[in-house]
């Protein structure tokens, strides 16, 4: 699969929990919604992926990546320390000069 390098790098971030290189994805006002909440700029989403590594140690497994107008959207296996794993999430990406500027995360 081809993957935008922004997205390529997320995933190998996430696998990698290093939690500095996945927020670097993100431009600086970037957003992350997940589970009902809301993080918004580089600091919280690396506070927020740095927190979800430490309690789900989750990988991610592309399945598919799909662009939609604006909107990108990357179908990923997921994996890890929790009740359910492993699930289907879908990464809702909206990109801006390479990096990150939105993702909303929906199951």
């Amino acid at each position: 699969m081809n993957l935008p390098k922004v997205v390529a790098d997320l995933v190998m971030a996430q696998d990698n929990y290093d939690s500095g290189a996945y927020a670097n994805c993100f431009t600086e006002d970037a957003v992350v919604f997940d589970e009902g909440q809301t993080y918004t700029g580089r600091a919280e989403i690396k506070h927020w992926i740095s927190n979800a590594n430490e309690k789900y140690k989750s990988v991610m497994k592309p399945i598919s990546f799909v662009e939609k107008g604006p909107e990108s959207i990357l179908t990923a296996d997921i994996s890890g320390d929790f009740e359910g794993s492993p699930i289907v999430l879908n990464y809702h990406f909206e990109f801006i000069d390479g990096l990150v500027r939105s993702l909303k995360i929906t199951g």
